[in-house]
């Protein structure tokens, strides 16, 4: 072979070689271009959990996943009840959906009953470990990672003591078949006693007897407080009437459950929540391990005020407490 022949050959394999390269470069961004389709079961609809689903769409569409283009959701809406998560889990799965979202405990403790294969992500779950649905927050070392929407209580507790200086007795209401917020309240009453404060503690079963519950503890408190519960965001507005009968504030644990009547919490940005989630589920679809992402802690320990029920209950908010803090009602 001539000379010539030799430099042909050799530009044809420096330009086999460059349109290999590119056409590896693109095989990155198919996860974009083909539709992904993503399960989402949710517990049930209130405002708290609608917000992050909220958060949710708004930024995978943000990020290019756009819904009847390159994205496809299928959203299940169990309404609180456990046969519903069970047969929902099972369809998702089923459908063959590339990843799975589960917003709240239950609903992602059924997703994970029902695959050890697909990727599952949390979207707000308190306690995942305690939960059993991972190992290490750390290190999950298994399908599933997300978002916990976890709060500081004990800031909670001190700051309610800041606004209520006189308080010296608080009630804390739960929902006892919700292992996380069962857990927050057996935390709140350990701290609140710590505090020198007493305690009367009561758990709901379900939304039909937060009236009666309620009525039993804010007869006998200077104040409630709440923690991350479905059943009771569902009802905040039950909750309230109670409380508002006997001039007694609501101290809650998210910004949604502040807005629906709450006096103040430190809480987490339900919305935030979603799109910490969102995000969380695009590293997973561009190859990122479930197995060794670190669960993300959505909470900026933001002080939420409703400072249209601060007036209404005539208590002073103490400046060093509504500077800082974001009002979510009234001026």
């Amino acid at each position: 072979m001539n000379k010539k022949g030799k430099i042909f050959l050799a530009a044809l394999a420096i330009i086999l070689l460059v349109a290999l390269y590119f056409n590896k470069s693109e095989d990155k961004t198919k996860v974009d271009d083909k539709k992904v389709k993503i399960g989402v079961l949710q517990l049930l609809s209130h405002p708290a959990l609608d917000s992050i689903y909220k958060g949710f769409e708004d930024e995978l569409k943000k990020q290019g996943y756009k819904i009847g283009e390159n994205l496809e959701i299928d959203l299940q809406n169990a309404q609180g009840d456990q046969s519903n998560l069970a047969a929902m889990s099972k369809k998702l799965v089923a459908d063959k959906n590339n990843i799975l979202v589960g917003i709240t405990t239950p609903a992602t403790l059924s997703l994970s009953n029902e695959t050890k294969n697909i990727p599952i992500i949390m979207g707000g779950i308190t306690y995942p470990v305690e939960a059993g649905l991972i190992k290490n927050e750390n290190k999950p070392g298994n399908n599933i990672t997300g978002v916990s929407d976890r709060t500081p209580i004990k800031e909670q507790l001190e700051i309610m003591k800041k606004v209520l200086p006189n308080m010296k007795k608080v009630g804390i209401i739960y929902t006892a078949s919700e292992d996380n917020s069962t857990k927050q309240a057996k935390e709140a009453e350990k701290l609140a006693k710590e505090m020198n404060l007493e305690v009367n503690l009561k758990s709901v079963v379900n939304t039909n007897d937060i009236q009666q519950v309620t009525e039993s503890v804010a007869s006998s408190v200077d104040a409630i407080f709440v923690p991350i519960d479905n059943t009771i965001a569902s009802a905040m507005a039950t909750v309230v009437k109670v409380t508002d009968s006997y001039k007694i504030p609501v101290f809650p644990s998210a910004d949604t459950m502040v807005k629906d009547g709450g006096l103040l919490g430190i809480g987490v940005d339900q919305y935030k929540i979603g799109v910490e989630t969102a995000k969380v589920v695009i590293e997973v679809l561009k190859g990122a391990k479930t197995e060794d992402k670190a669960i993300v802690l959505a909470n900026d320990g933001i002080i939420y005020l409703n400072n249209k029920k601060a007036k209404e209950l005539g208590i002073t908010i103490p400046d060093e407490i509504k500077n800082k803090a974001e009002i979510v009602v009234g001026e």
